[in-house]
């Protein structure tokens, strides 16, 4: 007996694993300090947590529609308005359970099988399996430390076929922090507009975690605006990861397959986790603003301490709250292990190992975001445990023999 080849093929999430052991690590006695997950430390915003309490006592515990409640939904929609300038009705967005959901609702309700999908690389673990598990093709176009780690016009004209459905955006990117200017997003769109039959996925969960001006998704311009469909959440800006509240805004007719997909294999979102998150959008975006001035001063603190480390190349993040530098001058060095044997570092995933070993801090390696010539560190934790976590990794860094 085994699991369907669909489940065989696919492979497990590297961020995950490697906060799995390290917690593991630290269960068992371990100083451990995790810098791998993608989760604010803050906790999530008072006024929210009150409007999840009242829906408990108002008896939100029935199902809601498919598609989320209709107040959640014109929340959002105000907020596409006031914020973005888009316009999208209520029923142009669905609501899903977290964002990760909401991303695979919308490469399953859309790409079939043998399809193929660019993914401008370093990217976010789970694109490239999501788009296998709906049987189409990923296309991987590597950027470039030099060039910012963002996809050029030029590439995405290079990469299109005939066979080409989809384009994944990240921005702020997950996992380098770079975020496309306005003047670079619509560069994007002129190729995009020249493939009507390409969509274009745009995540914008980092949204609000941007420290260089104003958010500017390709939905903004007018040309494109019915090929993309805006993936987006309350889980990073709003500190509700485990609320999992995601959501899609797109042309009807990608509202209407995701609906129809979501109503076969999950229903609705929690009901109560709309309602918390429908304050979170209503209510005083303050938290937001606190929030994102923390995420820039840690940003400060762990971009300055890992240009002291020898070996790492390091470049300021625009956005999100992830340091990837890149350490390909590391690999080649060694180090004699706990059961006295000499490790080479081979690549990124053997230098994260010997970080979780020598120093007990966790990072995700490269080769997770097809990358594997850098390292992902998560700066989504408290002051003192960042200056902790680079003091180690830089000791760590030193006893490495060359």
């Amino acid at each position: 007996m085994k699991a369907s080849d669909r489940i065989l093929n696919l492979q497990s999430s590297q961020s995950l694993q490697m906060a799995q052991r390290a917690a593991e690590l630290k269960a068992a006695g371990a100083d451990v300090i995790s810098l791998s997950l993608g989760e604010p430390d803050f906790f999530t915003p008072a006024h929210i947590k009150d409007a999840a309490k009242k829906a408990i006592d108002d008896n939100f515990s029935f199902y809601a529609p498919v598609p989320g409640y209709l107040s959640l939904r014109e929340a959002i929609s105000a907020k596409l308005s006031s914020e973005n300038g888009l316009d999208y009705t209520p029923n142009q967005i669905i609501v899903s359970t977290g964002g990760k959901q909401a991303i695979c609702n919308a490469i399953l309700a859309t790409v079939n099988k043998g399809d193929e999908v660019i993914i401008p690389t370093p990217a976010w673990v789970s694109y490239t399996e999501m788009v296998k598990l709906a049987e189409g093709v990923p296309v991987i176009v590597r950027t470039s430390y030099a060039a910012g780690f963002k996809l050029t016009a030029e590439q995405l004209e290079k990469a299109i076929t005939a066979r080409t459905r989809m384009l994944i955006l990240c921005s702020p990117s997950n996992p380098s922090g770079a975020v496309y200017s306005e003047p670079e997003i619509r560069a994007l769109a002129e190729v995009i507009n020249r493939h009507p039959e390409v969509l274009v996925l745009s995540d914008e969960i980092y949204e609000h975690i941007n420290y260089v001006g104003g958010h500017f998704s390709m939905a903004q311009v007018e040309e494109v605006r019915p090929q993309v469909i805006i993936a987006n959440g309350v889980s990073k800006a709003y500190a509700m990861t485990g609320w999992r509240i995601g959501w899609l805004a797109a042309e009807q007719w990608v509202v209407d397959a995701c609906k129809k997909l979501q109503g076969q294999y999950t229903t609705c979102a929690s009901t109560i986790a709309q309602k918390a998150a429908e304050a979170a959008y209503t209510g005083s975006q303050e938290c937001v603003a606190q929030m994102r001035e923390a995420f820039q001063r840690r940003r400060d603190i762990v971009l300055n301490l890992a240009k002291e480390i020898s070996g790492f190349e390091v470049s300021a993040p625009d956005g999100a709250f992830y340091l990837f530098p890149k350490v390909d001058s590391l690999f080649g060095t060694h180090y004699t292990d706990s059961q006295g044997v000499c490790v080479t570092i081979t690549d990124s995933s053997a230098l994260a190992d010997y970080l979780l070993e020598d120093a007990h801090v966790a990072a995700v390696a490269g080769t997770a975001f097809l990358m594997p010539e850098c390292i992902r560190f998560s700066y989504a934790t408290s002051e003192d445990k960042l200056r902790q976590a680079f003091a180690r990794i830089k000791d760590a860094i030193e006893k490495l023999e060359r």
